[in-house]
């Protein structure tokens, strides 16, 4: 009856990145928490949350800044597209750490995502162990301190990053097997309430939805986006309560 989008959702989650290219001219890294943002279209905020708000309604109301915001936005997506063309994935643990310190911070979730099956035991032993060199070595240079500030940086943003990663991965596997269970239900009420007493209703159910509405509405299914938005209402109320 309606579309089950099975792509990935990019729910809020606040996980841990890096403000600058962890390998910055002239400056050391910096560890930020930042809400999930894939893409990072949006950038790091700069201002607070007021300061957002007025930068909103200026959106609204100003039809020349919100054309600017979105060419910018446009512009911005091109060209991260290009890098990520550009760049080539590498062999080895040793050329995976240049890279990742060679990855822009906006980027950081994206390759994180995109090379998770290679940031396994033996790539994090690798970085360990090049940080262990470096961190009891006899005699160190400033070279060497800068580069062990660097891999320690590295290391947690990419330890955090893979948690974050796996932890919404599994949270989409189960709002994926939830909507089914919704959309395929006789009684939507009846499974809706099931699925509160199993703690089977989270934001990631809702974010699918919003997902599923967007392209049901796009593909012009007016019955089924109504549908969705009943029950995307109905498991609001739930969350909420």
């Amino acid at each position: 009856m309606a579309t089950l989008s099975l792509g990935i959702a990019t729910t809020v989650t606040t996980v841990t990145a890096v403000r600058t290219k962890l390998r910055p001219p002239s400056s050391r890294p910096r560890i930020s928490c930042v809400q999930w943002d894939p893409e990072g279209i949006l950038g790091p905020p700069q201002t607070g949350h007021i300061a957002r708000l007025e930068f909103k309604r200026r959106l609204e109301k100003d039809a020349e800044a919100r054309e600017a915001f979105e060419q910018h936005v446009r512009e911005e997506t091109e060209r991260r597209r290009a890098l990520r063309q550009s760049r080539d994935i590498p062999d080895t643990a040793a050329e995976l750490i240049e890279y990742f310190l060679d990855t822009e911070a906006q980027e950081f979730e994206f390759e994180i995502a995109r090379l998770r099956p290679r940031l396994d035991q033996e790539f994090f032993s690798h970085l360990k162990f090049e940080i262990g060199q470096l961190r009891f070595a006899v005699s160190k240079t400033e070279e060497m301190e800068d580069r062990l500030i660097e891999l320690e940086a590295l290391q947690k943003a990419l330890m955090e990053g893979t948690e974050a990663y796996d932890k919404m991965q599994g949270d989409l596997v189960t709002a994926k097997r939830s909507l089914t269970k919704i959309l395929t239900s006789k009684d939507v009420k009846a499974t809706l309430l099931d699925m509160v007493e199993k703690n089977e209703i989270n934001r990631s159910l809702l974010t699918l939805l919003d997902e599923n509405i967007a392209n049901a509405q796009r593909g012009d299914q007016k019955q089924a986006a109504a549908f969705m938005e009943k029950v995307r209402a109905a498991v609001l109320k739930y969350i909420t309560v």
